[in-house]
């Protein structure tokens, strides 16, 4: 069967300069994908224009009635129809495209928008009349007067009514609204002090907001903590770290969720770049790096960072929409996300995430309601005399039910100066072991459930690491060196990370021809597949820029040795033996998870059991 080669023609191709129309078209192709798109232009440039209110009415998903509405500057009746014109803008002069400081510089949102659409602007300026300008599929009207009071209002109906064909590339309307809920939210993350408004008015009338986020007030972290708290949630704020690092001219800042408060996917990591949202596959990664030692393969980190710098060190124009960018020096950058987000948690501590007691709590269930309501009533604390007394009546008749049981009391320690009292550290005093594998602390206001194996597991796992950091990786030499084909790019790229490797005990060299030879190995893998490992090493290479595959296996390693090296489920645990334990915890960075990110202790405030019993 012969088929037809499409690149041959009899007729002499002709080369034909496109209309304004045609131009448009394809330029709104690049720069309006979905609703979304046309929301996060139009948002951008009411901030750009200084507004501190924006309203956005959607209806449809944004595919019938776009509406922004902003408090800014205006554009003057004589400027309207010159924004309605490609490569138009105010932002910038033309003659330094790499210090800019604005979301928009192209002047290509509007026009775009306009050859999609039916596109209306309403805008005035101080000290004189409002104006109104209209243009339907790339067809433009005159100016006309209008009334407005200030700002600016940009209405876009019926989008893409002049490319039907992208209509039916479009979603449902309620995924596409849940992408521009997306959008606003990601904007409003990275202006705390703009108030923002998302309706959505389908059907007519008010219609109903679906979100809002009032201006916010206060320092930097302040405003930007309760505005995370409004769009991410109150849970992320208890348990997020600030970040707050500056190195050679870029700063980092922004909170961080502590490893316990993680996600099933990479839904809740957002960065920015001078103040502009962007899905950068290098920051991402480094986000992914400096929580590579807490968090299992399935379990992502929750972020908000933002990194400020010169704009002159990173170029934001390498994308049609402006969501990736280019750092002049990228390996500053993502050392600096690393770093700093690996000393905040380790400044943490032992700390975990509060929604692991929620979970506990909400667990509990009370018993059904008896038929006649139960009598209110209200019982004093006993003080520590009281409850010293207690113990001391109840301890024998406890200790004997200890050998038929697996509960059981610790005996009490004498009574000490208050100073000195074990419960009024953050993990308390043991008071107790149930089957055999569960501490039971009492701290000054509440109560600690800590799980004894995976707890000291990541004692002796940390342990493991600040040994091998301080003697090196062991490295076994190859009687005979495994030669590994690759392509040049591919031997070049292996090349340039080859002394990395080498301080985790993985020895190549180059052995012409695009080929590399593998001499050592890491002792502790013992036999390996040097060629797999080395694949698998390019391979993250060219996803994530730089590679953790040596490290991992090491690292799974010691996490298999701490498993089996620490203290077992089933064990008993002499009191001195839970109270030790304890205190290390409170001595160990990251103790507060196990190595796959999980919780080693559970806190329960004394508030929160009274309440399950119902106490006042």
């Amino acid at each position: 069967m012969v088929y037809a080669n499409p690149n041959i023609s009899d007729n002499q191709p002709v080369i034909r300069q496109l209309d304004d129309a045609a131009i448009n078209r394809i330029a709104a192709g690049e720069v309006v994908e979905r609703p979304a798109s046309a929301v996060k232009e139009l948002v951008e440039n009411a901030i750009d224009a200084g507004a501190t209110r924006i309203a956005i009415e959607v209806a449809d998903g944004g595919k019938t009635l776009i509406r922004v509405t902003d408090d800014g500057c205006g554009i003057a009746a004589g400027d309207l129809p010159l924004a309605l014109s490609r490569h138009a803008t105010s932002k910038i002069d033309g003659s330094d495209l790499l210090n800019i400081h604005t979301f928009g510089f192209r002047g290509e949102a509007l026009p775009s928008l306009g050859a999609v659409g039916r596109l209306t602007i309403t805008s005035r300026v101080s000290g004189a009349d409002a104006a109104s300008i209209q243009v339907s599929g790339g067809k433009m009207d005159a100016v006309k007067p209008a009334a407005l009071r200030a700002g600016t209002v940009v209405e876009l109906r019926d989008l893409f009514y002049a490319t039907p064909a992208r209509l039916k590339f479009m979603r449902t309307d309620r995924a596409e609204a849940q992408a521009i809920s997306d959008i606003v939210k990601r904007l409003a993350m990275a202006e705390p002090s703009v108030a923002f408004t998302l309706r959505d008015v389908s059907g007519g009338g008010e219609g109903r907001v679906t979100f809002r986020a009032d201006r916010e007030n206060g320092d930097l972290f302040d405003a930007l903590h309760a505005r995370l708290a409004r769009v991410l949630g109150r849970e992320f704020a208890e348990n997020a770290l600030q970040i707050d690092a500056t190195r050679e001219g870029l700063r980092l800042y922004g909170y961080a969720a502590l490893p316990t408060y993680s996600r099933g996917a990479a839904v809740a990591q957002y960065l920015f770049v001078n103040g502009r949202p962007v899905r950068d596959k290098m920051l991402t990664g480094a986000l992914r790096a400096a929580y590579f030692d807490f968090l299992s393969r399935d379990r992502h980190p929750a972020a908000a960072l933002f990194i400020d710098c010169d704009p002159t060190l990173v170029d934001v124009n390498v994308h049609p929409a402006k969501s990736e960018v280019r750092f002049r020096d990228p390996g500053l950058a993502r050392g600096l996300i690393v770093s700093s987000l690996r000393h905040a948690l380790a400044e943490a501590g032992h700390r975990a995430s509060s929604t692991v007691a929620n979970a506990t709590l909400g667990a509990m269930r009370p018993e059904p309601a008896p038929a006649t309501p139960a009598r209110v009533y209200q019982m004093d604390r006993p003080s520590p005399a009281a409850r010293q007394a207690a113990y001391r009546a109840q301890s024998p008749g406890f200790a004997e039910l200890s050998q038929d049981y697996s509960g059981r009391i610790v005996e009490p320690v004498p009574e000490t100066a208050p100073e000195d009292e074990p419960q009024d550290l953050p993990l308390g005093a043991a008071r107790g072991q149930v089957h055999e594998n569960y501490i039971i602390a009492q701290t000054a206001d509440g109560m600690v459930i800590v799980d004894q194996h995976a707890a000291h597991e990541r004692l002796v796992y940390e342990k493991l690491k600040a040994q091998m950091a301080e003697n090196g990786v062991a490295a076994q030499a190859l009687l005979i060196p495994e030669i590994v084909e690759l392509t040049d790019g591919d031997c070049a790229r292996l090349m340039a990370v080859a002394e990395d490797l080498s301080r985790f005990g993985l020895t190549i060299e180059s052995f012409g021809g695009g080929a590399i030879a593998v001499r050592e190995t890491p002792a502790i893998l013992g036999e390996v597949d040097a060629r797999a490992m080395i694949l698998d090493i390019l391979d993250e290479l060219a996803d994530q820029g730089e590679s953790q595959t040596v490290q991992a296996r090491i690292e799974a390693i010691l996490s298999r040795v701490a498993c089996h090296g620490s203290v077992r489920s089933g064990r008993r645990m002499r009191a001195e033996e839970m109270n030790a334990l304890l205190r290390e915890m409170e001595a160990t960075p990251h103790s507060g998870q196990c190595n796959h990110g999980r919780p080693t202790y559970v806190e329960l405030k004394l508030s929160d059991i009274e309440r399950l019993f119902g106490r006042s």
